[in-house]
């Protein structure tokens, strides 16, 4: 028996081909029809006429490379990064703020309409924020290429493994983003430079010391490299960690003692709260969007100091404790213990009484006490996969008012269908919060209530 050979594949056509861009797909590439296939061509936007090169030949589509916009679409401007068209931390910044906007809300009703057959009685106005430097959190690949001499520190390509060569970054904080040199000048000159493969980066508020620098080390550092972090950590007032293993195992290098006065934190002023966090934990990304969004669903779910309010995913308070400024009660469930732990702390440091915080397995919640007398209104901020066998339960807790907090709006629309099919929900208002600009990510919201 012999074995069939593989078919060799048809070699791409070189020469460049004039395409119409018909429109995006959801992660901002242009679609093309090119004898009736559809192409996908980074950089480019609806409308455009573009010459293209083929990259790649598939069954069902193909892609492309740009190579020429013949015709621009009114919506193009010039990308305020030098490195957008290498490096895959942004896909939008050739398409006006305006328009990445309407690209979004798009998305959001695209995917409330053909997945959840759902559609809300009126849509919310989109919430923006600030454009540049406003990423308080990232995560940065570090690689020192010796075939080049050269030390990388940046996000990776566009559709590739390898990470861009970057100087600066136009959408993390500047504390970051404009040392991006300088942190490949002090890994490059470490001796444990090819053993230092991430920088996870977090960003507080308004005080000495308030960014915080995690450097992934594969191996135990040298006095010659503690002394190197440590010394740019008091150049620049940062934080240094070290993180040989898991997140369990990140300690503080530098400075060696931290002052509570020191600690990471941001404010939510309209509350009058302070919150305290570790470089490793979850927070949003977006520190100004992140508290309009808190003022819109607090507004949207309304609390009253008669309600008995929810708040699933609740991580270190986020919403809980705004939430509890206004209501009688609330309840903060969370399944990361530590989250929980800091949840819990700053209450404490907020003086904050009528807030009870559980580590629990959210798909086992009716099973637990605290969930036995029920709530008047619910809020959930879940993860990319949703939260569908929460959202089956829910009706069970009697909350007649639910605010769904989302970052993907495919298991919205298909979490919004359960409610809405199933228990008789009815989707008020849906929209988008622009958490990430200049990418694809799409923050929406949506408040439900009971008939």
């Amino acid at each position: 028996m012999t074995r069939r050979s593989k078919r060799k594949r048809k070699p791409l056509p070189t020469e460049p081909i004039q395409a119409v861009i018909e429109s995006l797909t959801h992660d901002a590439r242009g679609v093309a029809r090119v004898d009736g296939k559809a192409v996908f061509i980074e950089g480019t936007l609806p409308g455009e006429v573009v010459m293209f090169t083929y990259v790649d030949q598939h069954k069902r589509y193909d892609e492309g490379q740009l190579v020429e916009v013949l015709q621009p679409s009114v919506h193009r401007v010039e990308p305020r990064c030098v490195h957008f068209s290498v490096c895959g931390g942004c896909s939008l910044q050739h398409m006006e703020p305006a328009e990445q906007i309407h690209a979004k809300q798009r998305m959001l009703h695209d995917s409330l309409t053909h997945i959840g057959k759902v559609m809300p009685e009126s849509w919310l106005p989109p919430l923006t924020g600030p454009q540049w430097g406003y990423r308080h959190k990232g995560r940065l690949g570090a690689k020192y290429v010796l075939k080049k001499s050269t030390m990388l520190v940046g996000f990776r390509e566009k559709r590739g493994p390898l990470l861009a060569q970057l100087t600066r970054c136009e959408v993390l904080h500047p504390a970051v983003g404009e040392r991006i040199m300088e942190l490949r000048a002090l890994i490059d000159g470490m001796h444990a430079r090819q053993e230092i493969p991430q920088i996870e980066v977090a960003v507080g508020e308004g005080r000495r010391y308030a960014t915080a620098l995690v450097f992934r080390n594969m191996l135990t550092l040298d006095e010659h490299d503690i002394a190197r972090l440590c010394e740019f950590g008091e150049q620049y007032d940062f934080q240094i960690y070290l993180q040989p293993a898991g997140y369990e195992s990140v300690t503080l290098l530098w400075p060696t003692v931290l002052k509570s006065s020191a600690r990471l934190s941001y404010s939510l002023p309209e509350y009058d709260l302070e919150m305290f966090f570790l470089p490793t934990d979850f927070t949003q990304v977006n520190a100004e969007m992140n508290r309009t969004m808190i003022n819109h669903a607090l507004a949207l779910l309304d609390p009253q100091p008669e309600d008995r309010v929810l708040d699933l995913f609740c991580g270190l308070g986020n919403f809980t404790l705004p939430l509890a400024r206004r209501a009688g009660q609330v309840v903060g469930v969370e399944g990361d213990e530590k989250l929980v732990q800091r949840a819990r702390e700053n209450a404490s440091h907020n003086g904050i009484p009528n807030a009870e915080f559980h580590a629990a397995d959210l798909n086992l919640m009716m099973d637990s006490t605290w969930a036995g007398r029920g709530f008047n209104k619910i809020l959930l901020d879940p993860p990319r996969t949703g939260a569908l066998e929460i959202v089956k339960r829910l009706p069970e807790l009697g909350a007649s008012r639910i605010v769904y907090v989302s970052c993907n709006p495919a298991t919205l629309a298909r979490d919004a269908a359960e409610l809405v099919h199933q228990h008789g929900y009815r989707m008020i208002s849906a929209g988008v919060m622009d958490m990430f600009p200049h990418t694809t990510h799409v923050e929406s919201i949506a408040l439900f209530e009971k008939y």
